[in-house]
């Protein structure tokens, strides 16, 4: 489903047009499954946990308090901090159990193994954007964008409300600054 798409269906829900409301959630949890795939495939090194439950936990978050979601931007913002949010609390978790000597980590009914790389890089991540947040707010939701939610320059720039080359040059900097900050 493309952006527009979305921001259609968000504007009918938010008018309160019948199976409107309906129609979004089948929309974003399709949509939610695209971003978890992304996330889940572009994570270095891989990512262990299944897309599936990225996105059982993430749609919870999202919507489990019931909140109206009313704005293309709000979704992708929501759904950014969501799945990092999912993402650094199931590094922390590997993290304790890896300190307690305990080699798996179950996740409902099944058990993976989660590379014990990335959860000090998950939670690396995770600290860099909040400092970034300290100083940057608008850089720090466009990392969220580009690497939990995996949007292009285009997309990340829509639901930013800034042009292309702005995305473009903002994201060579927080690269760079990343790089920097997390030594790589």
């Amino acid at each position: 489903m493309g952006m527009s798409e979305l921001t259609e269906l968000l504007d009918h829900a938010r008018r309160g047009e019948q199976g409107a409301r309906d129609a979004l959630r089948v929309a974003a949890y399709q949509e939610l499954q695209e971003m978890a795939q992304r996330a889940v495939h572009d994570a270095s090194p891989p990512f262990s946990l299944q897309p599936a439950v990225l996105v059982k936990e993430a749609w919870l978050r999202l919507f489990g308090a019931g909140a109206p979601v009313e704005a293309r931007r709000h979704f992708f913002g929501a759904a950014a901090q969501a799945m990092r949010r999912v993402m650094v609390d199931r590094a922390r978790l590997r993290r304790a159990m890896r300190e307690a000597r305990l080699e798996r980590l179950s996740l409902g009914d099944m058990e993976a193994d989660v590379p014990a790389g990335l959860s000090m890089e998950v939670l690396e991540l995770d600290r860099a954007l909040s400092e970034l947040d300290t100083f940057q707010p608008r850089l720090a939701r466009m990392l969220e964008l580009r690497y939990f939610v995996g949007l292009d320059l285009l997309d990340t720039a829509a639901v930013l409300g800034v042009s292309p080359v702005t995305v473009k040059r903002d994201w060579a900097y927080v690269r760079g600054w990343l790089l920097e900050r997390l030594g790589n």
